[in-house]
């Protein structure tokens, strides 16, 4: 399982690059940056990576509700050239109360949007024009930006819809507070068995979670069911939880002993992750720092 950071993006573009040349430096294999309502990831990743050299970057992820899938090839494509084919797009269909209540559109027909975005994405991505005419999208045009190869594509994909697409069409899914259970009984398998359906190898599986090491794991996950309690309120993420018999994203964090992280990791691969991404928070005052050695030392053995 390889072993990446997931980007802390407060702060200015100059400290989000300082800590992908840190995760670059400290041998990680990837760093994603997440597109909530801070930075614009691709901007950012296409600045990293003009400063960065050899780690692979993604987006965790990106909207694609209010951005034409024609436009946003147009930015992914200039990202890929701009960090030498090192760009992974995490993309997703964010939630229904950010779709409409924010933003004012309509999210209905989910896995409709999606699947025609995929077919006006992936063509442009792969440096082919694109005529295409669905209930949503109507797109007929092409890019002309040179790439050595198109970045990979993964979707935030928790319901059976979304899996069988990631597994069918794309390289694989990113997830976000989905525990070990829920990659062994549900993610992992339906994702696979949608590749081995459409003739595809087998999909990433790339897993962003909260992670500590502490010597007190019942206040470390105390204090993750506080910082990212609004996970646990909205509905896709609850389905989630309950696959894997809990209700706080505090239960599904990696927290514990330097050994206890150390098999929690090693299980969280053999339930079928490929990818882990780490989101560092500070469950006591040692933790951060703790928690940077551990991974450090793991890179490469998991």
């Amino acid at each position: 399982m390889r072993i990446g950071i997931f980007a802390d993006t407060s702060g200015t573009i100059d400290d989000i690059v300082g800590r992908a040349q840190e995760a670059e430096r400290d041998g990680f294999q990837s760093f994603w940056v997440s597109h909530i309502f801070g930075p614009d990831a691709l901007t950012a990743l296409a600045v990293i990576g003009q400063k960065t050299s050899r780690i692979e970057l993604g987006t965790s992820v990106v909207p694609v509700y209010g951005r034409h899938p024609h436009a946003f090839a147009q930015q992914a494509l200039t990202t890929q050239a701009a960090s030498g084919g090192r760009l992974t797009l995490g993309i997703g269909l964010s939630h229904q109360v950010v779709v409409e209540n924010m933003w004012g559109l309509s999210y209905e027909k989910p896995a409709v949007h999606m699947r025609e975005y995929l077919s006006v994405l992936i063509p442009l991505l792969h440096g082919e024009p694109v005529s295409y005419s669905g209930e949503i999208f109507r797109v007929n045009a092409g890019l002309q930006i040179p790439v050595t190869k198109p970045p990979g594509l993964v979707l935030a994909a928790l319901a059976p819809a979304m899996l069988r697409m990631a597994g069918e069409r794309a390289d694989g899914t990113v997830t976000w507070m989905t525990g070990i259970k829920a990659i062994e009984t549900h993610i992992a398998p339906r994702l696979n068995a949608a590749a081995e359906a459409a003739g595809r190898p087998r999909g990433r599986i790339c897993v962003g979670l909260p992670i500590a090491v502490t010597d007190d794991p019942t206040g470390a996950r105390e204090r993750a069911a506080q910082m990212f309690q609004m996970y646990g309120q909205l509905p896709n993420y609850q389905r989630v939880l309950a696959k894997a018999g809990v209700k706080s994203p505090g239960d599904v964090a990696i927290v514990g002993s330097e050994a206890e992280v150390e098999e929690q990791l090693r299980a969280l691969a053999k339930a079928g992750a490929t990818d882990f991404l780490a989101v560092h928070f500070p469950a006591d005052p040692d933790a951060i720092e703790r928690t940077s050695a551990l991974l450090k030392r793991l890179v490469g053995s998991i």
